[in-house]
């Protein structure tokens, strides 16, 4: 059983930094692309930023240039350092890996950009 645990959102002024962290149950994020998506109320749930086994790196154009996500498979953690948000950034945010075939979700982290 794969059990992802999410952390570090919360309230934050536009123009701040959170930094998310996805911790996994094992070591599951080595062999395989890893994700963070976010469902804003009454939106569909949409890819934020992915990574592959092998680094490589895809964005939302919504967020390129804002965030970056980060792994370290030592510590199966999964970061995503979200710089100069925005209102429209406000949304639960989950981590998300695809084992052959099947797919993990945490619980989610509630992000909240608001003056």
């Amino acid at each position: 059983q794969v059990h992802l645990v999410e952390s570090g959102g919360g309230l934050v002024q536009p123009g701040g930094s959170l930094r998310l962290s996805c911790v996994a149950s094992g070591s599951i994020f080595s062999n395989n692309a890893i994700a963070w998506y976010r469902q804003a109320p009454g939106k569909q749930r949409e890819l934020v930023a992915i990574i592959t086994s092998g680094g490589i790196t895809n964005y939302a154009d919504s967020v390129k240039a804002r965030f970056t996500i980060t792994r370290d498979n030592v510590k199966n953690t999964m970061y995503l350092q979200m710089n100069s948000l925005k209102p429209e950034d406000t949304s639960v945010y989950y981590c998300n890996v695809n084992i052959r075939g099947s797919v993990y979700w945490g619980r989610g982290t509630q992000v909240t950009v608001s003056s």
